[in-house]
């Protein structure tokens, strides 16, 4: 497929793809479009910036707005017809934005339920009759346990950035979710890596799902350029120093592998007059929003971060810089995913040092990334695509 002409989308999505100058497919969307759009249930393995949001949200819109046409409107109050499942608040706002440039055509309408919200917020989020629902895990449980939310009319269900969200131990609760939809629900799952989490949740409920993998996953971009600095006798802050002082397009991301040398990291800046803020975990979540968002208005262009920030935020970075690396190379490759995306140029600067030998042979090896094959579902006979159509339309 070459063009989201080739998909016999709707004339109100086509309509806001031609609008936002959207016209030929990315990898990953061209193979998930039409399998989903057909009934089959997706697992969706790409790189960061590959497109994966767009690939589930046009057979989300397509699927509902037909039963909205052929006469099935939601009428019943807090019982969405489909479940976009994110792992922080963060990445939902991320996501609702995506969903709002389609649906003022398409008429649907998207009620976020996240954590950091208030309860009674989302409660009256909820409250009324909506099509999507966009919601991270912990939340979710909360409103099942108070009867807040009815899942059983639910006809999709996708679990985005699902490595993040499992390697924030929620399997348990998304497990939960999927058994309060019905058992014939559309199933999609999307992740940059497959780490050992991941893969538990694909055994138990993916097991009739088709698994793509793009070209790209599990590897790094070849439009990012990558220059590595020894680090010698410990002292990375007069390589950092002379690295922040090049000019760079776009804003700049700093890794640290922990939340205190994140802090000590970014107090030092301040000091020698670096205009930067944080972004990490255990940190008032309205401060993390403000950082982020004066990060994304390019109002700071220098955000100092955990592994917290490495993955699924899309944000116009020119240049990653590891102050610490990460002793995973799946980690590096979610922070090195923050630029370079879509086929952008991007930079990223290693501080390297001894102890990172395993990870630079790895890099310099240029040896592929592992993407957890053992035990992976493989393709299976499914059903037609009239009859899963119909058992979602039901």
């Amino acid at each position: 497929m070459n063009s989201f002409s080739d998909f016999n989308l709707r004339m109100s999505i086509e309509k806001t793809l031609k609008d936002k100058r959207l016209f030929k497919p990315t990898e990953i969307q061209s193979y998930i479009l039409p399998l989903m759009m057909s009934g089959q249930s997706v697992v969706g393995v790409s790189e960061t910036g590959s497109g994966k949001t767009l690939a589930y949200v046009l057979p989300m819109l397509q699927l509902l707005k037909s039963l909205e046409d052929e006469g099935q409107a939601i009428s019943k109050e807090s019982a969405p017809r489909a479940v976009v499942m994110v792992p922080t608040r963060e990445l939902g706002d991320q996501i609702s934005k995506v969903f709002k440039l389609f649906t003022h055509d398409t008429r649907l309408r998207v009620r976020p339920a996240l954590g950091g919200m208030a309860l009674e917020k989302t409660r009256k989020n909820v409250a009324a009759p909506f099509e999507i629902l966009l919601a991270t895990p912990g939340r979710m449980v909360q409103m099942l346990e108070r009867d807040l939310i009815d899942l059983s009319d639910v006809r999709m269900l996708v679990f985005d950035e699902a490595d993040q969200m499992m390697d924030q131990g929620f399997v348990t609760d998304s497990k939960m979710v999927a058994k309060a939809c019905p058992k014939d629900v559309l199933l999609a799952l999307f992740s940059a890596t497959i780490s050992t989490a991941v893969q538990v949740l694909i055994n138990d409920l993916f097991s009739s799902a088709e698994v793509v993998r793009s070209k790209g996953s599990g590897k790094i971009v070849s439009s990012l350029v990558t220059k590595n600095l020894t680090v010698e006798d410990g002292k990375r802050w007069p390589l950092f120093e002379k690295a922040l002082a090049q000019p760079t397009e776009g804003g700049t991301m700093v890794f640290t592998n922990t939340r205190d040398q994140c802090d000590k990291l970014a107090k030092e800046m301040t000091e020698k007059g670096f205009v930067c803020a944080v972004y990490r975990g255990e940190m008032d979540k309205s401060e993390r929003r403000t950082n982020l968002k004066n990060f994304r208005d390019g109002k700071i262009n220098l955000l100092v971060s955990t592994d917290l920030a490495g993955r699924g935020l899309d944000l116009n970075v020119g240049r990653v810089i590891n102050y610490h690396l990460p002793k995973q190379m799946e980690n590096y490759l979610h922070r090195v995913g923050r630029t370079a995306r879509a086929g952008r140029k991007g930079l990223v600067i290693n501080l390297v040092t001894e102890r990172d030998r395993r990870l630079m042979a790895q890099l310099e090896g240029n040896k592929p990334v592992s993407v957890a094959k053992k035990n992976t579902p493989g393709i299976k006979p499914r059903l037609s695509s009239q009859t899963r159509l119909k058992q979602l339309k039901r």
